[in-house]
């Protein structure tokens, strides 16, 4: 059986219907290719943002480009097995979202997930639920704008088999936690006539820092429809933040670690092992906490390089070749 029929075959297992069960130590090929293929939406939303520092906002307020929304085409539906709603969120790149990032304090969502047991997030809810009037961009919140947007999307396909999935990496990981909540804490994954007829949602997480406490979680844990796989590189310490007593993890995990890798430099540093595409070559390489590391699913080395300096010299592909100065290289530059 090819892999397209396989993964339309099997989705629901693999959005963890049943909690990933058997599928992680080691990691199914199909599950494999599964997480890649939202890995590289979420790596798209590095690719496509407009790094420009020169801005007609405000002093003290920025407007930057978060997130997309996308459907499954029809040829798309026939591969997945069901027509896929997904959302892609954006990690730090813009020195605002750093300071966020720094925020430990805990803030209550009470306004979005509901008032029991007084759900506490990170500081970066700010990012998910601001607006400001004065800009043309973002008179309304990223949260307003995705959820419009869903809630649109799962009317007009509310006749079709759907699901929902919401993937990011780093800060974008910790605002997909929170958009995945959301939306099942509101019904957006149920057409307004159909409240029967929710939909799996399922994040797929990769370098999350930790998003709240444990109410929180157990709001998260509390919903059936709602799914989380973190996927954390050995050597990364992203994951582990904030450290602080009071924050808790979501979900599953699949734990990976490019250190096995031979394409990579050793031991590497705090940049390339937080990378996406480095998470990306680490998830198509893993073979199980037990085992080595093999690429079982093909993607080409050069792309770790693309925004960081983690191959070994000998493969000659310069460091960080997608930079400002080369937006117009892409792989066939070095075939």
């Amino acid at each position: 059986m090819d892999s397209s029929r396989s993964i339309a075959k099997k989705w629901k297992h693999l959005s963890g219907e049943h909690n990933w069960e058997g599928l992680l130590d080691p990691l199914d090929i199909d599950l494999c290719r599964y997480i890649i293929h939202y890995g590289e939406m979420a790596q798209a939303t590095y690719d496509a943002f407009n790094t420009e520092k020169t801005s007609k906002e405000s002093w003290f307020k920025e407007s930057n480009w978060m997130a997309f929304v996308a459907v499954a085409t029809d040829e798309g539906k026939a591969a997945l097995g069901r027509r896929d709603i997904v959302i892609a969120w954006r990690g730090t790149v813009q020195s605002l979202e750093w300071v966020n990032d720094l925020q430990f304090n805990l803030v209550s969502a009470s306004n979005i997930l509901g008032e029991e047991g007084d759900p506490k997030v990170q500081g970066w809810y700010s990012i998910y639920t601001s607006d400001d009037s004065h800009s043309p961009f973002n008179k309304t919140s990223a949260r307003h704008q995705v959820m419009e947007e869903v809630r649109r999307l799962v009317e007009q396909y509310k006749d079709e088999e759907i699901s929902i999935t919401i993937t990011g990496h780093s800060l974008g990981a910790a605002i997909a936690t929170l958009s995945a909540i959301d939306i099942v804490a509101n019904g957006l994954n149920r057409p307004k006539d159909l409240p029967n007829k929710a939909c799996p949602v399922t994040a797929i997480l990769f370098a999350s820092l930790r998003v709240g406490n444990s109410n929180s979680e157990k709001v998260f844990s509390g919903y059936k429809d709602l799914r989380a796989l973190r996927i954390c590189n050995a050597l990364d310490v992203v994951p582990n933040y904030p450290i602080f007593l009071g924050y808790c993890d979501v979900g599953e995990e699949l734990a990976i670690d490019t250190q096995k890798s031979k394409y990579l430099k050793s031991p590497g540093g705090v940049a390339s092992w937080h990378n996406m595409e480095g998470y990306l070559h680490g998830v198509a390489g893993t073979q199980g906490s037990k085992r080595g590391f093999k690429l079982e699913v093909k993607r080409d080395i050069a792309l770790i390089n693309k925004s960081a300096d983690a191959l070994k010299e000998e493969y000659l592909i310069p460091a960080s070749w997608r930079g400002e100065k080369n937006k117009c290289w892409n792989l066939k530059v070095f075939a």
